[in-house]
C-alpha cells in the first residue's frame, strides 16, 4: 500500500511540473541580420528567472520581465558563405512549443557602399555588412583588407588618416597610413561623415536624428544639434554645414562653430524643373524628396535626389520621380532649379570647380553623367560597363533595346571620389564589387579593379541590382521610393485610390503581407511582378527569374538592430529620455501597451498581418485619411488602414498612412515638418477612442508608452 501511495505521489508530481513548464509562443522580430547581435523579445507563458532560449546552438540566456516577456541577445549565428538565409525553430529550455526565427546571412554577403581616396592615392571602400575596408594601390594593383568595428557607414580623409564612421559601434576609427587603428568616442547610428579643418569630423546620426561636431585630435564633443530626420548627406563651405534629410526632403545649413541653425531648404511651388516627365508640373510643388548626396561649388550647393516632390494637381499625374541634380542658394535660402535626367535615380556626387564640371553617379542606370556646373546641363554620360564574368538579369539581346536601360545598370554605382592629383574620378561599384577609375580629360573608364567577390549569393545579389535599377528608363526603381530598404517621406501616387501616402519601409515586410492600401499583392513574389512591370512600363514585364531574384533580395532586408535597448535585449530597467528630452518607463510602457494597444498590434512584430488568421484587415481608427493639401484633387473613400509593423518605430518618419503625424501642410500648399517626435504626434493627436485611447492617458503614461514604443 505504501509503495502504490508513493507511486502515486511520483506521478502527481511528474504531472504537476509538467504543467508547471513555461510555454513558447513567439519569438521577434522573426527576420534578424546575422552582421551583428540581434536583440530578442520572447512571448510566452509560465515564464521565470534562469530562462534560456535555444537557436541554432546557442544557449541564450533571458532576462524575464513577468511570467510573458523576457528578452534575450542573438550573437551572429554563422551560415555557409552561399546560404542566403535559414530558418530556425527557437525553443526554451525545460520549455514547451517552438517559435520560427529566420536568420539573413549578411555576415557573407558583402556590401560596398562608402569611397574615400587618400592623398597618396590609395583607395578605400567601406562593406557595412562585413565589417571591413578593402584598401586598393592602384599603381600595384594589390588589395588589402582592414577590420573595421561593427557596422562602417561612412568615409573620410583628414590629411593621410582614414576617419570611419559606425551604425552599431559607438566609436569613430582613425587608420593611419602605417595601418594603426586608434578609436575615438563618437555615436551608434552614425550614418553620415565630412572632416574640415582644423581636424573635425561632422557625424549625423539617425537614431536621435542629431549631428554631432567631433574634435579629432581630443575626442571630445564641441556640440550636437537636432535635425530632421535621417540626415545622411552633408557638405561644408565657408562656415556652413548642409545637411540632408532622408525622410524630408530638406536641406539644413548650420553653422560650424555652434551647430545653430542659419536656414532650411525645400523646393516650394514654382521652383523651376528643367528636363524629365515633371517639368510642366513645377506650379505643384509640394516639398523635396531624399537629399541622397550634397556638395558646394562655385558658391552654390547641389543635391542629388529623385526631384521636387509632386503633389496632388489636376492632370492627376502621380508619378513624381525624376531623378537629377538641383541647386540650391545658401545665401538666399533656395531651390533655384532642377536638372531632371528624365531617367535613372541619381546617388552621388563630386565637383571639379577647377573644370566647372558635376558628376553625378546613377546606380538605376549603371551611369555616371557629368554635368557643366553653370548651366546644369548634361554634358556627357559614362556608363561603368559589367565585369564580363559578372551573370546579367536577362538576356543581354533584351537590354539597351526598345528604350531600355542597357547592361551597365548591373554595376551599381553607389559612391564618388576625386583625385584631382591625378586627374581621376573614382567610382565604387556596389554590386560588382569593383572600383573603377574615370580619365577625366578623356571622360571615359580606364581601368576597374576587384575588390571583393560578390557572387557567393548570386540570386541574392542579382536581386539587389533588380531593387536598384531602372530598366524602363522611367525614374522609377524599389530604391526610389523605399531608399536602402526603408522609406522616403510621403508621394502621391498608388494608382487608386489616388492620395498623398507615406512610403512605408521594406524592412522586416517578409513577415507582414498583404501589401499596399487597399490590399492589391500577397506576397513578396507578387509585388515583384506587379510592381516591378510597373515601374518599368512593363518594357518589359519581369521574367519569372527575375522576380525570383527581387523577391529574395527583399525578403532579406531586416529591421535595424533597436539602439534603444540594453545589451540583453531588454527594455531599459529605469527611464529612457524621449526625443523631445522628457522621460518615460519602457517597462510600465509594456502594460500600457497591452491594455490600449494589443488587439490590432500583437507581438512578435505588432501587427495584424505578421499572422493569416488575421491579416489583410483594414479599419478606420480615426485618424485621418489624408494631408488637407489640395483634398479636391486627392482620392478619399473611407476604406481604412491596415495596422502598420510597429517594429522599429523609432525610425520612422512620417506616420500613419498618410504622413500626418510628423507632417503638417502650410499655405495650403507645401509640406513641413510639424513634430520631429512623430511617434508622439500618434499618441497624444491621434490616440482617440478608436485608436487605443492614449490621447486620454495621464502625461506620464503617455511618456511611459512612449518609451516601449522607442524598444520595439
Amino acid at each position: 500500500m505504501a509503495t502504490a501511495l508513493v507511486a502515486i505521489g511520483v506521478g502527481v508530481a511528474a504531472f504537476r511540473g509538467h504543467r508547471s513548464r513555461a510555454s513558447l509562443q513567439s519569438v521577434g522580430p522573426r527576420l534578424v541580420s546575422n552582421q551583428t547581435w540581434q536583440p530578442l523579445s520572447v512571448v510566452g507563458t509560465g515564464l521565470k528567472p534562469g530562462a534560456r532560449l535555444r537557436v541554432g546552438g546557442q544557449r541564450i540566456p533571458l532576462t524575464v520581465i513577468d511570467d510573458r516577456h523576457a528578452y534575450g541577445s542573438l550573437d551572429p549565428l554563422p551560415l555557409p558563405p552561399a546560404e542566403p538565409q535559414r530558418t530556425f525553430q527557437a525553443s526554451l529550455e525545460d520549455g514547451e512549443g517552438t517559435a520560427p526565427l529566420t536568420v539573413v546571412n549578411d555576415a557573407a554577403f558583402p556590401d560596398l557602399t562608402a569611397l574615400a581616396v587618400r592623398p597618396d592615392g590609395h583607395v578605400f571602400a567601406a562593406s557595412t555588412t562585413t565589417d571591413e575596408l578593402f584598401e586598393l594601390d592602384p599603381e600595384t594593383g594589390a588589395v588589402s583588407r582592414h577590420p573595421t568595428y561593427d557596422g562602417p557607414t561612412a568615409l573620410a580623409c583628414w590629411g593621410a588618416t582614414l576617419v570611419v564612421t559606425h551604425r552599431f559601434d559607438r566609436r569613430l576609427m582613425l587608420l593611419k597610413a602605417t595601418g594603426e587603428a586608434q578609436p575615438v568616442p563618437a555615436v551608434a547610428n552614425a550614418e553620415g561623415l565630412v572632416v574640415g579643418p582644423p581636424g573635425v569630423a561632422y557625424v549625423a546620426e539617425d537614431a536621435r536624428d542629431t549631428v554631432l561636431a567631433i574634435d579629432l585630435q581630443m575626442g571630445t564633443v564641441f556640440w550636437r544639434r537636432e535635425v530632421d530626420p535621417n540626415p545622411k548627406a552633408m557638405a561644408l563651405s565657408q562656415g556652413l554645414l548642409a545637411v540632408g534629410s532622408l525622410q524630408t526632403g530638406e536641406v539644413e545649413l548650420l553653422a560650424t562653430d555652434t551647430g545653430e541653425r542659419q536656414a532650411v531648404i525645400a523646393p516650394r511651388p514654382g521652383t523651376p524643373i528643367l528636363g524629365g516627365g515633371t517639368a510642366g508640373f513645377s506650379k505643384y510643388v509640394m516639398g523635396g524628396k531624399a537629399q541622397r548626396a550634397l556638395v558646394f561649388a562655385s558658391g552654390h550647393l547641389f543635391s542629388a535626389n529623385s526631384g521636387p516632390n509632386i503633389g496632388p494637381n489636376p492632370e492627376r499625374m502621380e508619378v513624381s520621380a525624376n531623378g537629377g541634380v538641383s541647386e540650391l542658394d545658401p545665401r538666399a535660402g533656395t531651390v533655384l532649379r532642377h536638372r531632371g535626367f528624365g531617367a535613372g535615380v541619381t546617388s552621388a556626387l563630386a565637383a571639379d570647380e577647377a573644370s566647372g564640371l558635376l558628376y553625378a553617379a546613377d546606380p538605376a542606370l549603371g551611369l555616371v553623367r557629368v554635368v557643366d556646373l553653370k548651366a546644369l546641363e548634361l554634358k556627357q554620360e559614362i556608363p561603368i560597363p559589367p565585369p564580363q564574368e559578372f551573370p546579367l538579369i536577362r538576356p543581354a539581346a533584351d537590354l539597351g533595346v526598345k528604350g531600355r536601360a542597357g547592361a551597365a545598370l548591373h554595376s551599381g554605382p553607389t559612391a564618388l571620389a576625386l583625385d584631382a592629383a591625378r586627374n581621376r574620378l573614382w567610382v565604387l561599384d556596389r554590386c560588382t564589387g569593383t572600383a573603377a577609375a574615370i580619365d577625366l580629360s578623356r571622360g571615359t573608364v580606364v581601368k576597374q579593379w576587384p575588390l571583393v567577390d560578390t557572387l557567393k549569393q548570386r540570386t541574392r545579389r542579382l536581386g539587389q541590382v533588380l531593387y536598384f535599377a531602372d530598366v524602363g528608363r522611367t525614374s522609377m526603381s524599389c530604391d526610389g521610393c523605399h531608399l536602402e530598404g526603408h522609406t522616403e517621406g510621403v508621394f502621391f501616387e498608388k494608382t487608386h485610390p489616388l492620395r498623398i501616402y507615406r512610403a512605408t519601409t521594406v524592412r522586416g515586410s517578409l513577415e507582414t503581407p498583404p501589401y499596399f492600401t487597399p490590399a492589391s499583392t500577397a506576397s513578396l513574389a507578387e509585388t515583384a511582378s506587379v510592381v516591378g512591370g510597373r515601374n518599368r512600363y512593363h518594357n518589359p514585364d519581369p521574367s519569372p527569374a527575375e522576380v525570383e531574384a527581387l523577391a529574395l533580395y527583399t525578403a532579406s532586408i531586416t529591421t535595424l538592430r533597436n539602439p534603444f535597448v540594453e545589451r540583453d535585449g531588454a527594455p531599459v530597467p529605469g527611464e529612457l529620455e524621449l526625443f523631445d528630452h522628457q522621460r518615460g518607463r519602457p517597462r510600465e510602457g509594456l502594460k500600457i501597451f497591452e491594455a490600449h494597444c494589443l488587439t490590432c498590434h500583437p507581438p512578435p512584430h505588432f501587427t495584424t498581418d505578421q499572422d493569416p488568421k488575421t491579416r489583410g484587415q483594414y479599419l478606420d481608427v480615426g485618424t485621418p485619411e489624408a494631408l488637407p493639401l489640395r483634398v479636391e484633387m486627392q482620392e478619399l473613400v473611407g476604406r481604412g488602414m491596415a495596422p502598420p509593423s510597429l517594429l522599429g518605430a523609432w525610425d520612422i518618419f512620417p506616420m500613419l498612412s498618410s504622413g500626418s503625424a510628423g507632417l503638417k501642410v502650410v499655405d495650403g500648399e507645401r509640406l513641413e515638418v510639424g513634430a520631429r517626435f512623430a511617434l508622439r504626434d500618434v499618441v497624444e493627436t491621434h490616440g482617440g477612442p478608436r485608436h487605443g485611447g492614449s490621447a486620454a492617458l495621464t502625461a506620464q503614461e503617455r511618456n511611459d508608452l512612449l518609451a516601449y514604443l522607442l524598444s520595439l
